[in-house]
């Protein structure tokens, strides 16, 4: 019985496991949206949530922490610079997962995740 267990393993030990989350996170900075499995999405919203509550802090603590979870330097400095001044009036909810289809190789559900206002920095990229 899994009592108290949190969490998806993904069939992973938890140092890949580890490794994948991270990754994911890392390129939602990078990439405002990605597309990923449903699992995945929901493994990774709360880690990108803290990460940006952290950002709207702008303290040097802030930066590195998220430096410790995230081991690229312009993706941490698009994080502090661009991504969590966005979000300085709101409290949290900052990502939407929207279900998409399923994967032709293994049927997995696919899903893609991105920030709440993401529509509106699509639109102001492209005018």
């Amino acid at each position: 019985m899994r009592h108290k267990a949190k969490g998806k393993k993904f069939s992973r030990t938890a140092n890949q496991r580890k490794a994948l989350l991270r990754g994911i996170v890392s390129s939602l900075f990078e990439h405002q949206r990605i597309e990923t499995t449903v699992a995945k999405a929901k493994a990774i919203r709360g880690a990108a949530e803290k990460l940006v509550t952290l950002g709207k802090r702008e303290d040097l603590h802030s930066k590195r922490v998220a430096m410790s979870y995230i081991s690229n330097r312009a993706v941490v400095a698009k994080l502090f610079s661009e991504i969590s001044p966005r979000f300085a009036d709101r409290n949290g909810g900052y990502l939407r997962i929207i279900k998409t289809r399923q994967r032709v190789k293994d049927r997995a559900p696919m899903a893609i995740i991105e920030f709440v206002d993401y529509e509106d920095i699509r639109g102001k990229a492209s005018e």
